[in-house]
């Protein structure tokens, strides 16, 4: 089932798109201001970001460019500004398409299954590549200075988070409950042993290490 993330401050505009998106067939998460979106977004698969742009703490703009730091996945702004400027500005930041509140909603449920099909239509990269490292999604297999590291099914979904997001620090209850789809109990010693065996493999590859401590916060591709 495809998820949307619904990014609205007022309750009753949420509720009313969340329900329109549940009765055609889609999962919805709701959101109520602009902070920590995009610890929601690398937390778990979204297909589409529905965006209002007058947010509390964090304004709209703000967070679709952050949203475009991590993430190419469709964002339709629904906004009461129908200003030619403000959508123009909108869509040249990366915005996919534009609502004007108020909407109607079956237009607006057909312009999300519109903006998912062309997204979904487009060829995905297979390969993304950071500095010495390649993930080939298709294969399963992180290379470093063109050699491949032979990596366990979690060591690679670990390594798989880094190089997708480089520029985010992951906690260690961010790794485990994505991961291994669990709540976090605070054992931290299978975090750090998988953690310890992917920098032992990158050296044993000839290449220095490439997820870094960042300590009291957890880790990240080094820098």
């Amino acid at each position: 089932m495809e998820r949307i993330l619904i990014i609205e401050d007022e309750k009753d505009v949420n509720r009313l798109l969340a329900q329109a998106l549940q009765d055609n067939g889609y999962e919805t998460v709701s959101v109520y201001n602009g902070l920590d979106v995009l610890d929601i977004l690398t937390e778990g698969q979204f297909e589409m970001v529905l965006l209002d742009l007058m947010l509390p703490y964090k304004s709209g703009d703000e967070v679709l460019k952050d949203i475009r730091k991590v993430s190419s996945i469709p964002v339709i702004v629904v906004s009461a500004k129908d200003m030619v400027r403000t959508k123009v500005d909108l869509l040249a930041a990366g915005a996919d398409d534009y609502i004007t509140k108020p909407f109607d909603l079956e237009e607006m449920v057909a312009r999300v299954a519109s903006n998912i099909r062309r997204y979904n239509s487009k060829e995905q990269p297979k390969k993304i590549s950071y500095k010495e490292l390649v993930l080939d999604e298709e294969a399963k297999v992180v290379t470093l200075n063109g050699q491949e590291l032979v990596l366990t099914a979690k060591e690679y979904q670990m390594s798989s988070l880094f190089i997708k997001y480089p520029n985010k620090v992951f906690s260690k209850a961010n790794l485990y409950e994505t991961i291994w789809g669990e709540e976090y109990s605070g054992d931290d010693n299978v975090i750090k042993t998988h953690i310890s065996n992917i920098r032992n493999k990158a050296r044993a590859a000839g290449g220095k290490e490439y997820i870094e401590t960042v300590w009291g916060l957890g880790y990240r591709l080094a820098k």
